[in-house]
């Protein structure tokens, strides 16, 4: 996402022909761009955005049920408290 805000922002630069992107070469501007696009495909080819998903959903579960063990007045580890 960086990657896309920091190529918008050079473009945007390069086309109002305001400060030192105004200058510069067009692959310098569209090189965020590109490396967006190398990102995004390293991330889905190795499942990356999945695992971190899958992890915040296991630590969620982690809570949930000791939210539920302690409703039900066990511990952690599912006895019941004295």
């Amino acid at each position: 996402m960086w990657f896309v805000l920091i190529g918008v922002l050079l473009l945007a630069l390069k086309l109002l022909e305001f400060g030192p992107p105004a200058s510069w070469s067009w692959w310098i501007i569209l090189a965020p761009f590109v490396l967006a696009v190398v990102w995004w495909a390293w991330a889905d080819g190795t499942g990356y955005y999945q695992r971190r998903a899958m992890d915040e959903m296991d630590k969620k579960r982690a809570q949930r049920r000791v939210k539920n063990l302690a409703t039900m007045g066990m511990d952690h580890k599912g006895r019941r408290r004295r």
